[in-house]
């Protein structure tokens, strides 16, 4: 699925841009960096944007394809005029497609959870240049703070309070958790599955479930979610859920997607 709805992102984005070449790459699988690279080169680009598709910063996700895709250019000693794509957690291209995509699933009676792909603790503390920040005062990924500027707990919690807000939710209407977890070290809490057997315990009955770091529906979302949050929330005492589809190929979306990549080359001196 990952793989469709990419393909199908980077054909609507180069019907939508006739001035452009568009390519899409998986830091892990095929198509490959390298390969989306070489056929870039092949159409005699000179100005490229690296666009890691994640709107929240990692450095176990958007540092690492970058740095990636660094390399093999260096492999292929291309050097062409190179833009980076930043976070984008709370751009209106994202958030409000994000919204509109939620909303239709809500009703008064339905708790939103927001679960976000799980980070060790140890790499957002890594970000807090400071150290007096990260793990140290009170929620402090709700806190803005220059040492948070590009901490993942941060992006996500700045997500999901301007989807909040647009929604014009309530404090007991919604919840955060991380999923994917993985090993034994400690990760950003809570757990997706521990949130959504508290919430059971609660007697929430019905719950919609989004998953806001996932651009396109994968197995984190299609069989971690779809299935094991689903049957573990009906046996914690639950009766609905709705695992709300990422927004994949959404035409606004997309749309949005196509305005951040023109506002990007307009400003390259901006991140």
């Amino acid at each position: 699925p990952l793989r469709v709805y990419s393909h199908r992102i980077t054909d609507s984005l180069d019907g939508m841009m006739d001035d452009m070449d568009v390519e899409f790459a998986m830091r892990y699988g095929n198509p490959s960096i390298l390969s989306g690279l070489e056929k870039l080169r092949s159409k005699g680009v000179e100005d490229l944007l690296l666009l890691p598709m994640f709107p929240h910063y990692a450095q176990a996700t958007t540092e690492s394809a970058l740095k990636h895709a660094y390399k093999q250019l260096k492999k292929m000693e291309w050097s062409p005029q190179i833009l980076e794509m930043g976070h984008f957690e709370t751009k209106e291209e994202y958030v409000v497609p994000l919204t509109k995509s939620i909303e239709k699933h809500l009703d008064k009676d339905t708790h939103l959870l927001f679960s976000y792909h799980g980070l060790p603790v140890s790499h957002v503390k890594r970000i807090d240049s400071s150290k007096n920040h990260c793990q140290k005062i009170n929620d402090c990924c709700s806190v803005k703070s220059d040492a948070n500027q590009l901490c993942y707990g941060h992006h996500c919690m700045e997500t999901t309070h301007t989807v909040v807000g647009l929604l014009g939710l309530k404090p007991e209407q919604w919840s955060i958790s991380f999923q994917s977890r993985i090993g034994p070290v400690k990760w950003l809490e809570p757990s997706t599955m521990n949130k959504v057997e508290e919430l059971a315990k609660r007697g929430i009955k019905k719950l919609a479930i989004v998953a806001p770091a996932f651009l396109a529906d994968g197995l984190e979302t299609l069989e971690e979610l779809d299935i094991g949050i689903r049957e573990h929330f009906a046996e914690c005492g639950g009766e609905e859920l709705t695992v709300i589809k990422c927004l994949n190929d959404d035409e606004e979306w997309v749309k949005g997607l196509s305005q951040l990549i023109v506002q990007r080359f307009e400003n390259p001196a901006t991140a």
